[in-house]
């Protein structure tokens, strides 16, 4: 199968929130936008947000690498985000994940490249 193009969509109650914390937060470039969906262009990834979801929180499976997890935790928290627990270092290392929520409900990972 030959694809074209892969992109990932979650939903938001807020639309334009949603799309301003992924662009803001992320340096994401909107690359299509309309009254139902707006295309986020972030490292190379498509990120879809679809409006008319309900605020719920849910697990999406989105993780973004950065080089430093805690520093990227607070950023979040800045942004309007949030993430519940402070990321944990683990065998030794710094943190390497920090599990976040951005401000629609939708959860995500901050992950560090190990080793």
């Amino acid at each position: 199968m030959h694809v074209e193009r892969f992109k990932y969509t979650i939903w938001a109650a807020d639309k334009e929130r949603a799309t301003a914390f992924y662009r803001d937060l992320f340096a994401g470039k909107v690359t299509r936008s309309n009254d139902a969906i707006t295309e986020l262009e972030i490292a190379g990834g498509v990120l879809a947000i679809h409006g008319g979801g309900e605020g719920k929180r849910t697990w999406t499976g989105l993780t973004f690498q950065v080089p430093d997890v805690v520093s990227g935790a607070q950023e979040v928290r800045a942004a309007g985000g949030e993430c519940p627990r402070e990321p944990q270092p683990e065998d030794g290392e710094p943190p390497h994940l920090a599990m976040c929520i951005d401000p629609e409900g939708n959860d995500f990972m901050l992950s560090r490249k190990r080793g």
